[in-house]
């Protein structure tokens, strides 16, 4: 139990803010070394959900800052998967190949709570841990899912090596671990797409009140901060001290209110973008399609034509952004009131084509906050032939928390997987410019109003990782149910032929 819990707390460590990423093999190790001893497969469910609600526990641990029932009902529910997790654990040691058939649960498993239940919660996923490790190279190789893979199997050598210590096995644990390593290096000879050209884009980072649920402050705080900062940023491009952007960012939530229904809100957009005199991406929210229903827009605004390409965010947060099963748990869970309007998911790749200020034309790639989540929202972009790509995110309500830190390694990471410079643009931070190699050129630190012009490359080209992480994450699943069904139909086989065995010599029998 107690080997339990603190493999949950290593395996958090692993993640940002803490970053310790070696604690991850440990974190995965210490869980298999503590279901495999149990008592039978309750005993490995129940060491299973101990480490779940210890690791899930620190690890989401900012969610309190909305509500602290939001915290503990987030974490009951995943833990329940690592509830699976133990018993596969568990399944998987009665095969000699137990260490492989254990690293391919953990996938398995993440991909699991990646997609259920209401879209899925993908955000504690190994593969984001290895960032700053000698792993890094597989990102464009195999991806996340790839990386999770080979995180769980250095974590299942060491459990299957400190099972019984001796140099042979600490000998193929080197070898197999430096195998792994090796492999995944590979990925550093992906370099980044071919470069057609460049584009000066501008940022703002409004700055916002505070953390918590009203983190928005009141109706337009955020989009007047936003105009502000956007004066300053004109300021000094008249001024000659930054270069003339082709167009600007603003981030997710820049506009707390529909721009084309409330007449305020609008003239506080239209009046940036006169000042601008250039496209300005705009994140907004929009009402409808229907009624009480909301979608969160990445709008281009041109100066001339005003909107002329819109994104509509994929990845909507549940119990964030709308609520599963309204009508019977508004009434019991008042405190979700808070989530206002259902939100409702668009249904295309975020690539825009958009026409720049002096006319040429770009293919404009865009994240929205919790899109980056989602693997295959991530790989759609160069796939869609997008040449450049940017974030947007609203990270008011978690400002002073971990889930900052957690999700710009999540952006880090889709940087290598893209090998793609990935510009983020938020409300309150951090925003800043990934390189293709993971590499922060630069960031601006939370809590704080900042704009700036950056250089970004256009690129052609897609990575390995963008069409073969989805094969080696369906096929590391398939694997491990055909060796967990030969294990049960094995089993059972050998215990209706005990059983026939100890039948036919019992005394008086016929034969």
């Amino acid at each position: 139990m107690v080997l339990a819990i603190l493999s949950g707390l290593a395996t958090a460590l692993a993640f940002q803010p803490f970053n310790l990423w070696p604690l991850a093999f440990l974190g995965v190790a210490g869980l298999s070394v503590s279901v495999l001893a149990a008592k039978g497969y309750r005993g490995a469910a129940g060491l299973g959900l101990v480490f779940g609600l210890s690791f899930l526990g620190l690890g989401l641990n900012w969610m309190q800052i909305i509500f602290l029932e939001a915290l503990l009902g987030l974490v009951a529910v995943e833990s329940v998967f690592f509830l699976v997790l133990g018993l596969l654990i568990r399944l998987s040691g009665r095969s000699r190949w137990w260490p492989l058939l254990a690293a391919a649960s953990w996938v398995a498993i993440e991909f699991s709570f990646s997609h259920f239940p209401f879209n899925g919660f993908g955000w504690l996923r190994l593969g984001y841990t290895m960032a700053d490790s000698p792993l890094a190279g597989a990102y464009p190789l195999v991806g996340v899912p790839g990386v999770s893979l080979a995180v769980a199997l250095i974590g299942q050598g060491l459990a299957w090596w400190l099972q019984r210590l001796s140099w042979r096995r600490g000998t193929a644990l080197f070898a197999c671990t430096a195998l792994v390593v090796l492999a995944g290096s590979a990925g550093t000879l992906v370099g980044p797409g071919a470069q057609t050209g460049s584009v000066q884009v501008g940022w703002v980072q409004g700055g916002a009140p505070g953390g918590g649920v009203y983190g928005l402050g009141p109706a337009r705080t955020i989009t007047k901060n936003q105009l502000a900062q956007t004066i300053r940023l004109a300021d000094q491009v008249d001024a000659g001290t930054l270069p003339r952007p082709d167009f600007v960012v603003w981030p997710e939530n820049s506009t707390d209110a529909d721009p084309f229904a409330d007449a305020e809100t609008g003239q506080l957009v239209r009046s940036a973008v006169t000042r601008l005199n250039t496209p300005l991406l705009v994140g907004a929210i929009l009402s409808g399609p229907g009624a009480g229903e909301r979608q969160t827009a990445s709008l281009w605004w041109d100066p001339t034509r005003q909107v002329s390409a819109t994104y509509i965010k994929r990845g909507i947060v549940p119990f964030g952004e709308w609520v599963p099963m309204r009508d019977v748990l508004l009434p019991l869970i008042p405190e979700l009131a808070y989530v206002g309007d259902q939100s409702v998911p668009g249904d295309r790749p975020g690539v825009l084509d958009v026409q720049l200020a002096d006319g040429r034309p770009l293919k404009l790639g865009i994240l929205v906050c919790y899109d980056l989540a989602f693997d295959n929202y991530a790989y759609d972009l160069p796939t869609h032939g997008a040449q450049v790509v940017v974030v947007q995110s609203s990270n008011a309500m978690y400002q002073g928390t971990g889930q900052i830190d957690q999700q710009f390694a999540m952006t880090r990471v889709r940087a290598m997987e893209l090998r793609r410079e990935i510009l983020v643009v938020t409300t309150s931070g951090v925003s800043g410019l990934i390189e293709p190699d993971g590499t922060v050129a630069f960031s601006v630190r939370d809590h704080s109003s900042a704009s700036g012009v950056v250089s970004l490359a256009e690129r052609d080209g897609v990575t390995p990782a963008t069409w073969l992480a989805g094969w080696v994450e369906g096929g590391t699943i398939a694997g491990l149910l055909l060796g967990l069904g030969y294990l049960v139909i094995s089993g059972r086989m050998k215990s209706r032929h005990t059983r026939s065995g100890a039948e036919d010599a019992t005394p008086g029998n016929p034969s």
